[in-house]
């Protein structure tokens, strides 16, 4: 994906390499840097929004995942079925690729545009509310307890914070799947692709048992 962020360095290497005729052109130079703040005003608007009703320490950005990932994501859940939860399903894509697998999905997203268009993209082509729904809801502060599966690709410094809000909350034969950063002391079941491509996959009730974890329900 041709991000943001890409088009925007574009714009001022290709501004760098035209500065001398710049100079004398004052409209052109102003017209230049309203088009940055405007990009960048659109990025932000997918990349951050909802940020202020999050913990500092909680706060993930808006990161698309490759194909790779969710291929190897998707490797990962043959052989299951039932209810996925994606944490931060951004533009729903990797809802769209396990709900053409079967599973009963749920994506969770605070960005609103972001919502909305996984919502807009779902009716389009045609997937019904049965297989995938787009929530716009705060995960961290969600039961989770009813979803076997969860896949979440964020960042490294919430993944230990994650850890501990699956293992109270998820039923033993739930399956969770990470992408790029692991959670940290937990053993995985298996593990597919390399480097920024890879990803993790762990069984709740492995995990507690390894870690002597007691499960603790209300």
């Amino acid at each position: 994906m041709f991000a943001m962020e890409d088009s925007i360095e574009v714009i001022l290497q290709d501004q760098s390499r035209h500065h001398h005729h710049n100079r004398d052109h004052p409209v052109l130079t102003a017209s230049t840097g309203a088009l940055l703040t405007g990009l960048y005003g659109i990025w932000s608007l997918f990349a951050m929004p909802g940020f202020r009703k999050i913990p500092c320490s909680l706060k993930v950005p808006y990161l698309p995942s490759s194909k790779d990932q969710t291929l190897n994501i998707m490797r990962l859940l043959e052989g299951r079925t039932g209810h996925l939860a994606d944490l931060g399903s951004g533009d729903g894509r990797l809802v769209f690729a396990a709900s053409s697998a079967g599973f009963q999905c749920t994506g969770f997203e605070i960005n609103s545009l972001l919502v909305a268009y996984s919502r807009s993209k779902a009716l389009w082509i045609g997937v019904p509310p049965s297989q995938a729904t787009f929530v716009k809801k705060d995960f961290w502060k969600t039961d989770l307890s009813i979803y076997n599966n969860v896949t979440a690709f964020l960042a490294p410094g919430v993944m230990e914070v994650l850890g501990d809000k699956l293992l109270k909350e998820l039923p033993d034969d739930a399956r969770v799947i990470v992408c790029r950063f692991p959670i940290p002391h937990w053993p995985h079941h298996s593990s597919v692709g390399s480097g920024l491509d890879q990803s993790w996959a762990y069984d709740i009730g492995t995990v507690r048992s390894r870690l002597g974890t007691i499960q603790s329900r209300d």
